[in-house]
């Protein structure tokens, strides 16, 4: 008991101090939380024979929960009626973003010389941004309430409802799992995430009178008593939860609970989001990731300008100015905890590259991307003035 309270204590410590750090220099918190973790865990602090935070559960299940929450939150900024009402231009910009960059991770991982497998690992990795990393900076820039914010959540959505399906195929080739059983994980997830559509669709009221009380606590409480066991449900049975969370989330959307759910769980919210982030750094092992420098600095240049572009042209598709859809371009960069879930994935596989190679290459590649992402998200405008001298662009 008190080996897990220091532990905790631990975490928001350091989670603390980097906080105090980015606000001094003005960078997002996020990737000062990741490097934070790394610098704390193990493979950095564990050899320097300093104090270190363990790779527990309990920080498992507490990052668990801070993936849980920033879907949730996103879930909240869409109800059903204006998904399918968006719908259309959901999957135009999802289908471009899904044909640019899914099949340039193959197409890396076919150049390096691996499997067809492998090379489908490496697609997944770096064609899915991170809905977590993204969301908060959204919060955090004050861009959630404008323009490019619904290309940017809707290219999201399509994304999410993508690597469900994707999750349940590779899952299935990974561990040498047949026809079978690949359309046995496709139909528990499709026939989850339906069943929650309907609850969505038909459970207004449901969801409305669930927060129908003035006092702050059991408001808090019962939100967190539905969201939570739900995802719980889905991670058991192989689908995301945090694709759950996004469906519980547009479910109380319509409820007339809005603002005042994001009111008081933005708090809760950012404390595990922030651990979560954290947690992404303790699992880092540097000398992994600096094994694999080379095909990490190829992912890293072959793949920005490529999400720039297929957001710059989702942007497009939904009206927007260049300026905007530059914005949804530069929104899109981040990678985060799907590259990582398809990570350890990847290391239950029999060959070496599955292992080691892709877990070390998936880590390293949401560092920087993460980092990289949510500072050229800070610069936009800098980079659109960068661009315009070397690309020609419209109004």
């Amino acid at each position: 008991m008190a080996a897990g309270l220091l532990e905790l204590g631990q975490v928001f410590l350091v989670c603390a101090v980097a906080g105090a750090v980015a606000l001094r220099i003005g960078l997002s918190v996020i990737p000062l939380y990741v490097v934070s973790g790394m610098l704390a865990g193990p493979f950095v602090a564990g050899r320097l024979g300093l104090p270190t935070v363990p790779e527990s559960d309990l920080l498992t299940v507490l990052a668990e929960v801070g993936i849980v929450l920033l879907l949730f939150f996103l879930g909240l900024e869409f109800s059903l009626d204006r998904l399918l009402a968006s719908r259309s231009r959901i999957t135009r910009a999802g289908a471009v973003d899904l044909a640019v960059n899914l099949p340039l991770g193959v197409v890396i991982g076919v150049a390096l010389g691996w499997s067809a497998v492998e090379a489908l690992l490496l697609g997944g990795i770096v064609y899915i941004s991170s809905s977590a990393i993204i969301t908060k900076t959204l919060i955090d820039l004050g861009w959630i309430a404008n323009r490019e914010a619904e290309p940017i959540l809707g290219t999201l959505v399509f994304e999410d409802l993508f690597i469900a399906v994707y999750l349940a195929v590779v899952t299935s080739l990974v561990l040498g799992g047949d026809v079978g059983e690949v359309g046995r994980s496709l139909a528990i997830a499709f026939g989850f995430l339906g069943a929650l559509l309907v609850a969505v669709q038909y459970g207004t009221g449901l969801f409305a009178r669930l927060l129908d009380v003035s006092d702050p606590e059991p408001f808090v409480l019962r939100a967190l008593g539905v969201v939570v066991p739900i995802a719980g449900v889905a991670l058991s049975i192989g689908v995301s939860e945090a694709v759950a969370a996004f469906f519980v989330g547009m479910g109380f959307a319509n409820s007339g609970h809005r603002d005042r759910l994001e009111r008081l769980l933005a708090p809760v919210r950012d404390v595990f989001a922030a651990v979560f982030f954290f947690w992404i750094g303790v699992g880092t092992d540097p000398r992994l990731v600096a094994g694999v420098a080379l095909p990490l600095a190829a992912a890293v240049v072959v793949t920005t300008p490529a999400k720039l572009v297929s957001g710059y042209v989702g942007g497009r598709i939904y009206d927007l100015s260049t300026r905007r859809s530059l914005r949804v371009g530069v929104g899109l960069v981040p990678r985060g905890e799907f590259s990582l879930v398809i990570a350890a994935l990847a290391a239950g596989g029999s060959t070496t590259v599955l292992r080691e190679t892709i877990p070390a290459l998936a880590v390293g590649y949401v560092l920087v991307m993460g980092t990289l992402g949510t500072v050229l998200m800070q610069r936009s405008d800098g980079v659109e003035r960068v661009l315009r001298r070397v690309v020609p662009l419209g109004g």
